[in-house]
């Protein structure tokens, strides 16, 4: 599709069912709720809502519930995948995105339930099998963590 004004393809968009078919992720690991906008071969936008049912929350803390950061990185690798495999056409193939590498984290503030967590991610290098990502969390444009990674794309293991 594109974008008649100017040429250029128009934004996509997935609701879950669109995510399930994009990633082998399922519940309690999928973190990404809904895609708001994904420009093929350059950025994404998504979303996760923070819910307090998350299993996380019943430890991450007791009396004061927090996402762990760690998380907050695994949704924005998750919403760079979905990027990765629509830009390099690999929908259907089996090919899964693995981390490796995480680069130059930041947290900065606390994320909380009940909050829709922005999850933006865009391409710093892309290779056929190896891709390089900036990724940044936040809540109604307040960041709550920035990082760089890296990940490959490969066949799934053996089973």
């Amino acid at each position: 599709m594109t974008d008649e004004t100017s040429g250029a393809a128009a934004p996509l968009s997935f609701d879950i069912r669109g995510i399930l078919a994009a990633l082998p992720h399922r519940y309690p690991l999928l973190l990404v709720d809904r895609v708001i906008s994904l420009v093929i071969g350059e950025k994404i936008h998504a979303v996760k809502a923070v819910s307090f049912n998350e299993q996380f929350f019943q430890g991450h803390f007791p009396g004061r519930p927090i996402m762990p950061g760690v998380l907050q990185i695994e949704a924005l690798a998750q919403a760079a995948a979905i990027l990765a495999i629509e830009t390099l056409e690999l929908a259907g193939s089996g090919k899964l995105v693995y981390f490796m590498a995480i680069d130059g984290a930041k947290f900065r503030n606390p994320v909380e339930p009940g909050v829709l967590l922005d999850l933006e991610v865009g391409f710093v290098q892309k290779r056929a099998r190896v891709c390089k990502f900036w990724g940044k969390a936040s809540i109604e444009g307040k960041v709550t963590c920035e990082v760089e990674f890296t990940a490959m794309v490969a066949d799934p293991p053996e089973g």
